[in-house]
């Protein structure tokens, strides 16, 4: 009776790794990770190199990973069919960059504006491009730094805003 009723346990432990959903910051996390590698492939792209990489964070790997390929799929669909949106943020935010209030509250602003109406996995891909953006100007204008409060940035509005639905979602 005793085995019957360890390996009755056991096999709740097992379950419940496997039916759990992320936590609120696991979700953050991954949100991070997928903006220091979309932010990453911007920048590669336009030929300009993020030489501070401060956060010693892996790149997505794993199930991440493969999100991470699908979310540039779709950021590079999205900016080809709408360039102008996703290029020179700062300028037509008419923002400096010197600041990082200026830059954080220029962001959030426009976060905010994209999901006035709702969420949708569309609205997620256009903020990372944005995020992306954003974060292509601050390098152009000899501010590499910015970029990590664009990703902190991302990943508080993501905490604020996004967990709940993507929870519902099943994450990531």
């Amino acid at each position: 009776m005793e085995v019957l009723r360890r390996s009755s346990v056991f096999a709740a432990e097992v379950m419940e790794v496997f039916d759990r959903s992320p936590t609120d910051k696991e979700l953050v996390s991954q949100a991070k990770a997928l903006c220091r590698d979309y932010i990453n492939s911007r920048l590669i792209r336009v030929g300009v190199s993020w030489s501070k990489p401060e956060y010693n964070m892996p790149v997505p790997g794993g199930k991440l990973a493969e999100v991470s390929t699908i979310l540039l799929r779709l950021g590079d669909e999205l900016e080809y069919i709408r360039p102008n949106v996703y290029r020179n943020i700062a300028r037509q935010l008419n923002i400096s960059l010197h600041s990082e209030t200026v830059v954080t509250d220029a962001f959030l602003a426009v976060a905010t504006q994209i999901f006035t109406a709702g969420i949708t996995w569309g609205k997620v891909v256009s903020l990372y491009a944005v995020a992306a953006g954003l974060a292509v100007d601050c390098v152009k204008h000899a501010q590499p730094a910015m970029v990590h409060t664009i990703v902190d940035c991302l990943g508080e509005f993501v905490r604020k805003t996004l967990v709940t639905w993507l929870k519902r979602r099943g994450g990531w």
